[in-house]
Parts: structure tokens; C-alpha cells; sequence
């Protein structure tokens, strides 16, 4: 037998009526912190991609201004070794005697 003055209708609408809704504000005030915090990283993490393409694309700008052609690194072999072709024809009529004890090798240009 409950005491007198306290039944259980008055146990339900006094202490766990109260309890529920202490509970349920508990978990709004939890989700909604949650929530903030959820928004403040992904601001954080919009901020840090954007801060991070900006230097990929800086990057990659530089990049393209020291990048040379392959076709115009070739020319310049070309060139080059026609130079060192034409200085090597005038060492060797300089110097005769060292044209006819050459030794042939091959040719680097084919």
C-alpha cells in the first residue's frame, strides 16, 4: 500500500512527467550542439578545400610556365649537335692527321 497522499497517478504527473521532459531537453541541447558542430567543421573543411585548390592551381601555373615542349627540346638537340658537327669538320681540317686515325663510331643521330 502506497503512502497516504501519493498514488501512482500523482507519481506519473509529478517526478516522470518532469524527468521526461528534463531528459528530452537534455537531448535537444546535445543535438543542437551537435548540429553547430557539424556546420563548424564543414565551414572549416569548405574553407580548407578552397584554400587548397587555390594552391594546386598556383601549382600547376607554375608548373606550366618552367614547361618546355618536348619538339622545341629536340630542336634545340638538333641544333646543338649540327654545331658540334660543323666545329668537329673544322678541328679535322685543322688537324689532318688526326681525320685519318679516326676511329669510326657510330653516329649518335643516326
Amino acid at each position: 500500500m502506497p503512502p497516504p497522499g501519493i498514488d501512482l497517478t500523482w507519481w506519473i504527473s509529478v517526478i516522470e512527467i518532469a524527468m521526461l521532459a528534463a531528459l528530452f531537453k537534455l537531448m535537444w541541447d546535445i543535438k543542437k550542439d551537435l548540429m553547430a558542430r557539424i556546420e563548424q567543421m564543414d565551414m572549416r573543411h569548405t574553407e580548407s578545400a578552397a584554400r587548397l585548390r587555390d594552391d594546386l592551381a598556383a601549382f600547376k601555373l607554375e608548373v606550366a610556365r618552367g614547361y618546355v615542349p618536348m619538339q622545341m627540346m629536340r630542336e634545340t638537340d638538333r641544333r646543338l649537335s649540327m654545331q658540334l658537327m660543323r666545329i668537329e669538320e673544322k678541328l679535322d681540317m685543322v688537324m689532318p692527321q688526326r681525320a685519318r686515325s679516326r676511329i669510326p663510331t657510330d653516329d649518335y643521330h643516326g
